[in-house]
């Protein structure tokens, strides 16, 4: 060592690179029976919660009290089906460290993935399986959308409603003229292209552990719900 130089100490140094400009998405859409099957164990899953911040596999390891390694392996899988991304890269103590975050805050799975026993039948405007073939047009429809954009207008709601038995025939009704009006009203040639889809069912036992005249509550996924795809104008 030359004369009047400072000695070197042995230092832990961490290198942060960002690799790419990522945006996590609201809504991962799972059309890929490759994909399900990587998604759909639950040590993934829970590494894949843990994600749900820039994470190293060593910290997501220290939190599941797992083996780095052991936690890399999931992640790989989870990488090769876009599960994940590797949104930057650290070098530590002259080791080159992935960053990992999950790709989106929550996962779809398309009932496409079964595919359908059949034909879709012809069914009553009234019955579950109608229901359940509207919420699959809806969940596709939403997959196709750019849910990368912020500025997406919709909008979603839901509350809880009571219907005597004898009161059912009125309800439908009035929701009819309801929904006559708005079509009217909204439903030329100008402006942009909306789809609005109403669905209605009985409310699960858990739904209703509320006192009967307080069982009303509003959020942002569609239970009871006007789903429009649209501004609220």
């Amino acid at each position: 060592m030359a004369s009047g130089q400072t000695p070197r100490s042995p230092i832990d140094k961490s290198i942060l690179y960002v690799k790419t400009e990522f945006v996590m998405r609201d809504v991962v859409y799972l059309d890929q029976i490759e994909q399900a099957e990587t998604l759909l164990k639950p040590q993934r899953i829970e590494v894949l919660r843990h994600l749900a911040e820039p994470r190293s596999c060593t910290q997501v390891a220290a939190q599941l009290d797992q083996t780095p390694q052991r936690v890399y392996y999931h992640v790989k899988r989870l990488l090769d089906a876009s599960l994940v991304n590797k949104v930057s890269e650290r070098r530590v103590r002259g080791i080159h460290e992935g960053i990992y975050q999950a790709t989106g805050r929550s996962y779809w799975l398309s009932p496409r993935l079964v595919g359908r026993i059949g034909l879709r039948q012809a069914r009553d405007r009234l019955s579950l399986g109608h229901l359940l073939d509207l919420m699959e047009d809806v969940q596709a429809d939403v997959a196709a959308l750019d849910l990368t954009r912020p500025d997406l207008p919709s909008i979603g709601v839901s509350g809880d409603i009571r219907v005597r038995p004898e009161q059912r025939a009125a309800f439908l009704d009035e929701l009819q003229h309801l929904l006559r009006d708005l079509f009217t009203r909204y439903g030329g040639a100008d402006g942009d292209p909306f789809r609005l889809a109403l669905a209605c069912y009985p409310n699960p036992p858990h739904h209703t552990d509320v006192a009967p005249d307080l069982a009303t509550h509003t959020d942002a996924t569609p239970d009871l719900a006007t789903d429009t795809e649209g501004d609220p104008r």
